[in-house]
């Protein structure tokens, strides 16, 4: 089957790295090299943004390719592939209903830098923030930020995931698209940029088809990419939609499932 697979998308949050932020490294270059030999592309394809994942990955980082921001943000190797570029009276209509309700802690995510606003999240939360936003940067208002704006990256009471959700579909309805892992974590991107579009920019550029695919995931956000791709594996902590959307199961993130699946592939 390995022959046939061109490309291995892969989320990170709970599904390639271990709760510690950690992976076997060794390992995964030794997988890595038998993937080049098979003509296979590897693509991070994560929410989050392009200058952390590529961190992760020190020294090989152009090796990969990257699907970032939630599909916003697209890079094929060194060479960029696309950006979205979120209309400015969507992105001032999001922040006005984020500002109807203090808990929202709001991250204006954009190509350059992401960004909080000053007087509206704590510098513990901006401190916390920056471990998933590597270029991160403190506004007085985040409607006059200068940037192509990819999404927005709102956090939420961690019980109350599911009903801002619903705010969001309700009165963002055709501006932008709600996406979730839970745990307090809500994207808003613009409609029809998710994981699986970028995906399908890469596929489409490389010239390879949705069957020569295989895709890793664990929440909300990985559904569209796992029902696009032709081998699509869910993580055993994945959620329900994510296992119902994927063809295989394969152990969890701390069992470093993705690469015992792409081991069995390749190796």
């Amino acid at each position: 089957m390995a022959e046939n697979i061109k490309m291995a998308a892969v989320d990170i949050d709970g599904t390639f790295v271990r709760s510690d932020y950690t992976y076997d490294v060794p390992r995964f270059k030794r997988i890595l090299s038998h993937m080049k030999k098979e003509g296979c592309n590897f693509v991070v394809a994560s929410g989050n943004q392009y200058y952390q994942l590529r961190d992760l990955f020190p020294g090989y980082c152009d090796e990969l390719s990257f699907v970032a921001e939630n599909g916003a943000f697209v890079k094929d190797h060194k060479e960029m592939v696309f950006t979205a570029d979120m209309p400015k009276e969507t992105v001032d209509l999001v922040i006005d209903v984020c500002r109807e309700y203090p808990e929202i802690l709001n991250v204006l995510c954009g190509a350059e830098s992401a960004y909080c606003q000053r007087g509206s999240v704590s510098q513990e939360f901006f401190d916390l923030t920056g471990i998933y936003y590597h270029r991160l940067k403190w506004v007085d208002d985040l409607k006059s930020v200068n940037d192509r704006i990819l999404k927005f990256a709102p956090t939420v009471p961690e019980e109350k995931t599911y009903y801002y959700y619903e705010i969001f579909r309700e009165r963002l309805r055709s501006r932008v698209e709600p996406v979730t892992s839970g745990h307090g974590s809500v994207d808003l991107i613009m409609p029809g940029c998710h994981k699986a579009s970028g995906i399908q920019r890469l596929a489409e550029r490389w010239g390879i088809t949705p069957e020569q695919c295989a895709a890793f995931g664990d929440g909300g956000n990985d559904v569209e990419m796992l029902k696009y791709c032709g081998h699509s594996y869910a993580m055993e902590n994945a959620s329900p939609e994510a296992k119902k959307a994927a063809k295989y199961i394969c152990p969890s993130n701390e069992e470093d499932g993705v690469l015992a699946a792409l081991e069995k592939l390749f190796c």
